[in-house]
């Protein structure tokens, strides 16, 4: 159903604090867990930028590119004004790539609100977008680079995907790297081929009026300070 168009991977493991963003470990205790260090949104975003760089040109189109230059220039201009370009520096428009004029669906790495809120901000997607990488979170929270194929079968589920249009997949892991593919659609799906959708059963339930988390109002004061009196251990 789907044809692979492009693909990039951007891997940054021979920076040390890249590297050590995201890497399993032993803590002082003996027990293997996974590290998260304060660096990690740092190297995520340099793993993300350097990947679009790649990957931007095979999947636009010339005149979205050039608009792109354009609009780099003109914000340089506005910056360092000579005498004669005041004007031209003023009216230079926000730089930015409409990544909707040669991508029509965006499967988005659902590794937390914050992960979908700043892909959306930085592709300038609408919450239409990022409804399936919401949703899958909603359900399934974060399953790491798994999570890309539920929400790919969330946009099936919910029948938004035709014949030749093209989804653009991003997902992050530990190295730290940063992978990227487009796939172009190859045909319509038929009803019958849906059936096997992890989505099925509950597809007509989302996405939900609210997202707030029903547990919490009952659960809640896990989080707060413990009270020594709440829990007791018996030997």
């Amino acid at each position: 159903m789907f044809k692979l168009k492009c693909l990039v991977r951007t891997h940054h493991g021979a920076r040390e604090d890249s590297f050590n963003a995201c890497v399993q470990k032993e803590d002082e205790l003996g027990r293997v867990g996974i590290h998260l260090d304060k660096t990690l949104p740092k190297a995520a975003t340099r793993a993300f930028v350097d990947n679009l760089k790649v990957i931007t040109p095979k999947i636009l189109p010339v005149t979205q590119l050039f608009r792109f230059m354009l609009s780099l220039l003109l914000k340089k201009l506005r910056r360092s004004p000579s005498k004669g370009s005041t004007n031209v520096a003023q009216a230079a428009p926000k730089a930015g790539i409409n990544f909707k004029t040669g991508i029509e669906h965006f499967c988005i790495h659902t590794g937390g609100k914050a992960v979908i809120d700043a892909i959306g901000y930085s592709l300038d997607l609408t919450e239409y977008d990022l409804e399936p990488a919401r949703m899958t979170l909603h359900r399934f929270g974060n399953t790491s680079a798994s999570s890309l194929w539920y929400v790919l079968g969330y946009m099936e589920a919910k029948k938004r995907l035709k014949r030749g249009d093209r989804v653009f997949m991003i997902s992050f892991g530990a190295g730290f790297k940063c992978n990227s593919c487009v796939w172009e659609v190859a045909r319509d799906l038929n009803v019958g081929e849906c059936l096997g959708n992890v989505w099925n059963h509950c597809i007509d339930q989302y996405p939900p009026t609210s997202l707030l988390n029903p547990f919490l109002e009952k659960y809640g004061w896990i989080r707060e300070e413990e009270d020594p009196d709440t829990f007791k251990f018996h030997t």
